[in-house]
């Protein structure tokens, strides 16, 4: 590689340069595979508590409640970093604020509680062991890998306000603490 193939601080500082429609495909069909699409393919793999004659029971349907309230609140979300961070959103690459009103307020970590939801509430659906153990890996996953990293690179970017944020409100659910 010579010097003129090696891209200067500015691009890599760029980011990702995605057409503007790309990202909510993309983000779309990733969502869609993991949070649909997965739990149905594990819910094959286990006997499905709850169903008759190959259909959900009433309890099982009840559990499509939780599907919309992780929705809901995951859409919400999206458009809260959107609205925060526009440019960083369609270059899929970190936020350049520290977003902390709405959801924010309850939980430092509100998409993963949204996502836990849906891992849950398709459990419950389901009737299924084998989506239940799903939802614990994912668990186990957020909190013990990607929450603690994800927790040193906000205090990296954000200094003491995040350390203020973090001491105010918890990690999965709660009421704000002042």
């Amino acid at each position: 590689m010579n010097a003129s193939q090696i891209p200067d601080s500015q691009q890599l500082k760029k980011g990702v340069q995605l057409p503007r429609w790309m990202p909510p495909i993309y983000l779309t069909v990733l969502f869609l595979l993991i949070h649909v699409i997965a739990p149905w393919g594990l819910s094959q793999l286990s006997t499905r508590y709850g169903w008759l004659d190959g259909r959900p029971g009433w309890w099982n349907w009840l559990a499509l409640i939780l599907v919309v309230v992780g929705v809901v609140s995951t859409f919400r979300l999206i458009f809260m970093h959107y609205k925060a961070s526009p440019r960083s959103f369609l270059e899929l690459r970190p936020g350049e604020k520290l977003l902390t009103p709405d959801l924010y307020a309850y939980s430092r970590n509100p998409m993963y509680v949204s996502e836990l939801t849906f891992w849950f509430a398709w459990a419950l659906f389901y009737g299924s062991v084998a989506v239940l153990i799903g939802f614990l890996v994912w668990f186990g996953l957020f909190n013990f890998a990607i929450v603690p990293y994800e927790e040193k690179d906000l205090q990296a970017r954000f200094g003491e306000a995040y350390l203020q944020y973090k001491k105010e409100v918890p990690r999965w659910l709660g009421q704000r603490r002042r």
